[in-house]
């Protein structure tokens, strides 16, 4: 399980630890919050594609599905 600060994933790095269509590396482009300012969401962009994706920023916890980082 990863440890993050949700406040601070902006411009993070993630790699994918089961990579789909050749996309491994991905970076959080934009946060979505709530009217409080609480984080719901990020955008990961994938590297090599530039497909972006809007997930909850409690998926990234899974170390089953994501890795800090670039490996």
């Amino acid at each position: 399980m990863n440890r993050i600060n949700p406040s601070k994933l902006l411009l993070s790095k993630w790699t994918a630890a089961h990579p789909r269509n050749r996309e491994k590396h991905f970076l959080v482009t934009e946060l979505f919050r709530d009217e409080e300012g609480t984080v719901l969401d990020v955008e990961l962009q994938a590297v090599l594609t530039q497909r972006s994706e809007r997930l909850p920023w409690q998926s990234l916890k899974a170390s089953d599905d994501w890795i800090l980082g670039w490996k």
